[in-house]
């Protein structure tokens, strides 16, 4: 009977691992999330692992492959046991992370909640309460960076995106 297994895989090495093992027919699983990167001065939406070094596996260790040929598999290092046996984990658990994993794929990214740029906002929240500001850029997940005039400058602050109201 296929159950469920967690394995520890090499760092950076998770899509070999996976590449490997479904040619081996086992099941493989590891949620993946969308975040913003700088590389090379650019912004890019990258997906990376939800959790590094893991992966979800399903197989029948009595109809093939061993333990010991998925252990042996490029890119894995070897499976979390507790005791001297490889945990079982429960199949609810893995069908509610792939649920969970569709809905957040499915779901808007970052950008589509923010202003554009170049939009007047006002801020709601803060020290700068009730200063109309122009929106300039995302400063990551949580933060953007506005314009607000000071003394007749233009000047650039950071707020949480949820002090922003546009």
């Amino acid at each position: 009977m296929k159950e469920w297994y967690l394995l520890y895989c090499k760092r950076g090495e998770q899509q070999r691992a996976k590449a490997h093992l479904e040619n081996q027919n086992v099941e493989c699983f590891y949620p993946e999330i969308e975040v913003e990167k700088i590389i090379r001065g650019k912004k890019k939406a990258i997906k990376e692992p939800l959790f590094p070094c893991y992966m979800f596996v399903r197989f029948d260790f009595e109809e093939g492959p061993t333990f010991t040929t998925v252990r042996s598999t490029r890119g894995v290092s070897d499976f979390i046991r507790f005791g001297g046996e490889p945990k079982v984990l429960s199949g609810d658990l893995i069908y509610s992370l792939k649920l969970i994993n569709e809905d957040c794929m499915k779901s808007k990214s970052l950008a589509e909640f923010l202003p554009e740029i170049g939009q007047k906002v006002s801020i709601k929240e803060g020290p700068f309460v009730g200063v109309d500001a122009i929106y300039k850029e995302a400063d990551g997940e949580k933060r953007s960076i506005l314009l607000i005039t000071l003394i007749n400058q233009k000047v650039e602050i950071k707020v949480d995106n949820s002090e922003i109201e546009y």
